[in-house]
C-alpha cells in the first residue's frame, strides 16, 4: 500500500517513442528561421493529447510566436495549455503567452492541448512561413507599448493609457494584460477596465500587434488598487487547506500567482508549503532557488512588481508573502517530509528537542519569518514502512509532536500529515496518534492512495473511497474506518481534516467498466504512469460511474478514479455530519484553471 505524496513525479518528463513524432518540420539555416513540430502524445480513441513544438533554428532572437493548422471535420481543440488557441472553422491558430513568446537561438516551447476526434493536423504555418525553417518571415515584430498610466480609479474600474508601439508594417490593435492575462483587445491607445473588486492590487500591461498579426513583448507594467476596504472572505469554523509543490515551478509551471488567477486564493484558509527535507535529523531547506532565488517578472509576480537582482529574498517565498498581503486570511505552514523525504525522521525522534530547534530555526529565518505561520510535519510512515521503514517505536511520533510544540509555542500552527490505514493492526495502530493530538492543532488525515496500479494487475477500485463497498479489495482501507479509529483512540473530531486528491489514479488493459476488474498495468500518465491530474482526466476520460463517494470511469482500455465537484460535495457533506475540522487536498496544479475542485471545497464547507 502506497498513501502519501511523491514529491518525486513532479520533476518527470514525459517521453514520447519517435514513431508518435509528425514530420512537419526539418532544420533551416535562416537567420531567423523557426521550426514548428506536431507529436500526439497520447490517444484513447474518441479523443487525443497534442503537442506543439516550436523552436528557433536561426542565429537570431524571436520575440514571438503563432502556428496555425488545419484538422479535418469532427477534429478539434478542446482544452489548451501554454498558448492562447483559437479556431475559424476548421483552422486552429496557437499564439504564445506573455511569459513565452521570447526564444533565445538554439531555444524551444512546446503548448499542449486535449482534442476530440481522430485527425491529424495539415498545412502547418509558423509566423505566417513555412513551418519547415525554410520561410519564416523576417519583418521584426512590433516594440512594446509605453507603461500604462492609470486614473478614474474607482471601487471596480480604472481607466488605462499608454503611447503607441511602433511597427515597420504599421500596428494593427493592443492586447491589454491584467494580472498576465489578456483582458482586452482595442484599437486604440486607452481602455477602461471595469468589474474589478474594490481595495484590491491589480498590474497592467500592453503589447502591440502588428497587422502580420506577429505579437510584440508587453511594455512596463503598471500597479493599481482600487478603492474601498478589501473584502476578506469569511473564514468560517473550517479548515480548507491545499499543498503547493515547491518543484511544481519547473514542469508543472504552476506558479503561487496561479492561486489568485484561479480563483482558489479566495476559498483557502491555510497553504502548506511541500517539502523541507529531513537530513541527519534536522529540517532543511530543500531547493533554495525554487524557494528563495527564482526571479518573477512583473507579469508573473503576484504584486506586479517585477523582482530585482539584489533584492533580499525571490523565490515561492516571497510570491507567497505576496499573496498573504494580497489575502491576509491566508495562513502558510511549512511542510517537512513527504513520501521522499520521510526517510531522516528515525534519526529526528534521537533527539526531539534538537529536530524542533532545526525546524523553527529554518520557519524564523529573519529573511522569511513573516511568511509562515507554522509547521506541518509529513512523516510516512511512524514506525511503519514507507518508502523506506521506520522502526522508532510506537512512542516516537508524540514525543516528536511534544518537542515541536515545546518549540513553537502556543502562537504558532503545528499540524502533521498522517496515514489514514484504518485496518486491523495497519498503520495507524503503529503510533501514538491519540497521545500525539494534544499537541497538534490538526491531522492532514491522507485519505487517497488506498488502491492503484502500484497493484498492476488490479482489481480496479477507486483509490479515495469514503466508505466501505462491496467488493473493496481490503477492509480500512476507506477514509469513513480511518476517521472512526482515530477518534476511537481519542483524536477529537475538530482536529481531523479529510483528504482529497486532486488527481487520479488508473489501470490500463481494462475491460470491465465497473470496480473489480483486471489490469496489465498503469494506465499513462503526464509525469508518473499510473497518476494524471483531474483538469486533464475530466476531459480525457470523464467520469462514468461512482462508488463509494468517488467518481470512476472507463475509457477504451483505461481505467480511472478520481473526485469531481459532484463527490467533493458529498464528501464535505459527509465531513461536516461528522464534525471534522475541515478538508485539505493535494496539491493545487491538479485543479482546472478556474480552481473549481477548491471552489467545490469551498462551497460544501459552509
Amino acid at each position: 500500500m502506497r498513501f502519501g505524496h511523491r514529491a518525486v513525479a513532479g520533476f518527470a518528463t514525459l517521453l514520447l517513442p519517435l514513431s508518435a513524432l509528425v514530420a512537419l518540420a526539418s532544420p533551416a539555416q535562416a537567420a531567423t528561421s523557426a521550426t514548428a513540430t506536431y507529436a500526439k502524445t497520447q490517444d484513447w480513441g474518441s479523443g487525443f493529447e497534442g503537442k506543439w513544438t516550436v523552436k528557433n533554428t536561426g542565429t537570431t532572437a524571436l520575440s514571438s510566436w503563432t502556428v496555425e493548422w488545419d484538422f479535418p471535420s469532427g477534429t478539434s481543440v478542446t482544452s489548451a495549455w501554454d498558448a492562447d488557441v483559437t479556431s475559424s472553422g476548421n483552422h486552429w491558430t496557437g499564439k504564445n503567452k506573455s511569459w513565452n513568446g521570447t526564444l533565445a537561438p538554439g531555444a524551444s516551447i512546446s503548448f499542449g492541448f486535449n482534442g476530440s476526434g481522430t485527425g491529424a493536423p495539415t498545412g502547418c504555418k509558423l509566423n505566417g512561413g513555412s513551418c519547415d525553417g525554410t520561410s519564416v518571415p523576417g519583418d521584426a515584430p512590433p516594440s512594446a507599448p509605453g507603461t500604462p498610466s492609470a486614473s478614474d480609479v474607482t471601487d471596480t474600474s480604472v481607466r488605462l493609457s499608454w503611447s503607441a508601439a511602433t511597427d515597420d508594417k504599421g500596428v494593427k490593435n493592443y492586447d491589454v494584460l491584467r494580472d498576465g492575462a489578456k483582458v482586452a483587445t482595442v484599437t486604440g491607445t486607452s481602455y477602461t477596465d471595469s468589474g474589478l473588486s474594490k481595495g484590491t492590487d491589480y498590474s497592467y500591461s500592453v503589447r502591440a500587434r502588428d497587422t502580420a498579426d506577429q505579437t510584440g513583448p508587453a511594455g512596463g507594467s503598471v500597479r493599481v488598487r482600487t478603492t474601498g476596504n478589501t473584502e476578506e472572505p469569511p473564514p468560517g469554523d473550517k479548515v480548507k487547506l491545499g499543498y503547493f509543490t515547491e518543484w511544481g515551478v519547473y514542469g508543472r509551471d504552476y506558479h503561487v500567482k496561479n492561486l489568485v488567477t484561479s480563483g482558489s486564493a479566495a476559498k483557502i484558509t491555510h497553504i502548506n508549503y511541500a517539502f523541507g527535507n529531513v537530513v541527519g535529523g534536522q529540517c532543511k531547506l530543500d531547493d533554495a532557488y525554487a524557494a528563495t532565488d527564482k526571479a518573477y517578472t512583473a507579469d508573473q509576480s503576484v504584486s506586479g512588481t517585477a523582482d530585482t537582482w539584489d533584492q533580499p529574498l525571490r523565490g515561492n517565498f516571497n510570491q507567497l508573502r505576496q499573496l498573504k498581503a494580497k489575502y491576509p486570511h491566508i495562513k502558510v505552514l511549512y511542510s517537512f517530509g513527504g513520501w521522499t523525504y520521510s526517510g531522516g525522521f528515525g534519526q529526528a525522534a534521537q533527539n526531539p528537542a534538537a529536530f524542533a530547534k532545526s525546524c523553527k530555526g529554518v520557519v524564523e529565518d529573519p529573511r522569511w519569518a513573516d511568511v509562515f505561520d507554522g509547521i506541518d510535519i509529513d512523516w510516512e510512515y511512524p514506525n511503519a514502512c514507507g518508502l523506506t521503514c521506520d522502526t522508532s517505536g510506537p512512542a516516537a511520533f508524540k514525543n516528536l509532536s511534544q518537542a515541536l510544540r515545546a518549540e513553537f509555542g502556543k502562537d504558532y500552527l503545528v499540524t502533521a500529515a498522517i496515514t489514514a490505514d484504518g485496518s486491523s493492526g495497519g498503520k495507524i495502530d503503529a503510533a501514538d496518534y491519540g497521545g500525539a493530538a494534544q499537541y497538534l492543532d490538526w491531522y492532514n488525515v491522507m485519505t487517497y492512495d488506498y488502491f492503484g496500479a502500484f497493484d498492476k494487475d488490479g482489481p480496479t477500485a477507486p483509490h479515495s473511497p469514503l466508505t466501505s463497498y462491496d467488493g473493496i479489495p481490503q477492509d480500512g482501507f476507506n477514509s469513513a474506518a480511518a476517521i472512526a479509529k482515530l477518534k476511537a483512540k481519542g483524536v477529537p473530531a475538530s482536529k481531523l481534516l479529510l483528504g482529497i486528491g486532486f488527481y487520479g489514479r488508473g489501470w490500463t488493459g481494462v475491460t470491465q467498466a465497473a470496480p473489480g476488474g483486471a489490469a496489465t498495468g498503469p494506465a499513462p500518465g503526464a509525469y508518473e504512469a499510473g497518476i494524471e491530474d483531474y483538469k486533464i482526466l475530466k476531459n480525457s476520460c470523464p467520469a462514468t460511474g461512482t462508488v463509494a463517494g468517488t467518481a470512476y470511469a472507463h475509457c477504451g482500455t483505461n481505467w480511472w478514479s478520481y473526485d469531481t465537484p459532484a463527490t467533493i460535495a458529498g464528501k464535505m457533506s459527509w465531513a461536516k455530519s461528522q464534525g471534522l475540522g475541515g478538508a485539505f487536498f493535494w496539491e493545487f496544479s491538479g485543479d482546472t484553471a478556474n480552481g473549481e475542485l477548491a471552489t467545490a471545497i469551498d462551497s460544501g464547507l459552509r
